[in-house]
């Protein structure tokens, strides 16, 4: 980018209306930096002593004269700038250059070879380098997201899951923005009343009935957690939005008895868990040493750990631990602490199948099988493995497009030790299946050599289809 220093105007040979809106309006300059910009006239202006005042003209590459910008309400696209400071004119030139680049080192917009419009940073970048990527955090929110339910519940939750981020906002919370979320989701909920329960098997229709009469009137229902964000009360607002969030979990669940959609032909001879399933995991302590307990309880030498296991994303790797489970194929197997992980034993006589690996890419309707994702193109997992207790099986010792027939772990995700985005860099690699539930304090006492005692599919059996049952 060719530029031209005067005394008093610094002019870039570039696209105006490109230049000069991406300039102002998408410099990420820290706010709290030297540079600063006045919310009126979106004038970067830095303070030291002494008002020296130029110009940035834009002008175009085929006509060097300057160009003349509309204006909106009274504020040209030609941005003024005060710098302050004790150079004298002689030395205005060197300023300007210091300037240039302490912008060029505050912020992320690369000067060379720049093509400045609106979408110079695609979505899956701005994804990876924002601090807030809206992944899920916490498996319970990953298994809701992952329940395949009525596009009106699903506007319901979206609403109610917004208030959850909304929440971490420290000192003054947009109550507000709350709100009309919360009055929002009641709008949806009493005017597509018909739809929800229409997505629902007759035979479920009464439970529902139960449940969409809580959601709306009952204690920890939507007009209770209206009344909480009146009364500007964080933690009465936390408390009724996990139970409201709960609630609609429960009525998705009957919206999705089954798989939304068909596997193909060549997978019907795994095992298939068509929906979701409970596992409970009975940990012992291989040197006579006890877990930890609750304050108060006596420490024991076992330990239960529950993992909700999904099959409306991941049928053929959940169906295939699911019988792996019931077989008793886990029952006395080792395990062993890795890094981030805690590993079962490989079994190299295990009955289970070594399915492709199965990942469902968000927004997608079915999974993707023998295929990683690309978390820098922006393919991010309904199931992230970027959670806390997340369970996945290990790769097969053949192929990576496969998964180990048997050998599975659980995921200790930390912060510290994650990527761009707070995102696993192993994110998009593992077949994951479900989530620890129960007994999160428990895995990170879990030592090399503890054993699992047993592993017992205690719910979701009759979901499970096996290969001789099509």
């Amino acid at each position: 980018m060719a530029s031209t220093f005067s005394s008093a105007t610094v002019t870039h040979r570039y696209n105006p209306a490109n230049l000069c809106n991406t300039f102002l309006k998408k410099s990420l300059i820290p706010t709290n930096s030297l540079l600063r910009f006045n919310s009126r006239t979106l004038s970067p202006q830095i303070s030291v002593i002494k008002t020296v005042s130029f110009k940035i003209h834009c002008i175009s590459s085929k006509n060097s004269s300057q160009e003349s910008f509309p204006e909106t309400n009274g504020t040209s696209f030609v941005s003024y700038f005060s710098i302050f400071s004790q150079f004298g004119n002689k030395r205005l030139e060197s300023a300007i250059a210091v300037l240039l680049i302490f912008i060029q080192i505050s912020s992320p917009l690369p000067f060379n070879n720049l093509e400045l419009d609106e979408s110079f940073i695609s979505p899956a970048k701005a994804v990876l380098y924002s601090p807030d990527t809206k992944v899920p955090r916490t498996g319970e929110l990953a298994l809701r997201k992952a329940i395949p339910a009525n596009p009106n519940m699903k506007a319901i939750q979206d609403s109610l899951e917004e208030i959850s981020y909304l929440l971490r906002i420290p000192q003054r919370k947009p109550y507000g923005t709350m709100e009309g979320n919360v009055k929002k989701a009641l709008m949806i909920a009493k005017d597509e009343k018909e739809s929800i329960f229409n997505s629902m098997p007759t035979d479920l229709k009464d439970k529902g009935s139960v449940l969409y009469t809580s959601l709306i009137e009952g204690k920890g229902g939507l007009q209770s957690l209206l009344n909480s964000i009146k009364d500007k009360d964080p933690d009465r607002v936390s408390v009724g939005l996990a139970n409201s969030l709960d609630t609609i979990a429960e009525l998705e669940l009957l919206q999705a008895p089954g798989l939304s959609f068909l596997l193909p032909g060549q997978y019907l001879k795994y095992p298939r868990l068509a929906g979701r399933g409970t596992v409970e995991f009975t940990i012992e302590k291989g040197d006579g040493s006890t877990f930890s307990q609750a304050a108060g309880a006596e420490p024991k030498d076992q330990a239960t750990i529950q993992v909700v296991i999904d099959g409306y994303s991941a049928p053929l790797t959940a169906g295939n631990f699911a019988k792996l489970v019931l077989d008793g194929a886990y029952d006395g197997v080792k395990l062993n602490t890795v890094n981030q992980a805690i590993l079962s034993a490989n079994e190299e006589k295990s009955n289970g199948y070594s399915v492709p690996l199965e990942l469902m890419p968000s927004g997608q309707f079915e999974p993707l099988y023998k295929t990683k994702l690309s978390i820098q193109d922006g393919e991010l997992p309904v199931l992230p493995l970027s959670v806390y207790g997340a369970v996945a099986m290990a790769h097969s010792d053949i192929s990576e497009e496969d998964s180990s027939p048997f050998q599975f772990f659980f995921y200790l995700y930390d912060k510290r030790n994650a990527g761009l985005g707070g995102l696993s860099f192993d994110e998009g690699q593992f077949s994951v299946f479900g989530y620890t539930t129960v007994g999160r304090d428990v895995l990170p006492q879990i030592k090399t050599g503890d054993i699992i005692r047993s592993a017992k599919l205690v719910e979701g059996q009759d979901r499970l289809i096996l290969p001789n049952e099509n």
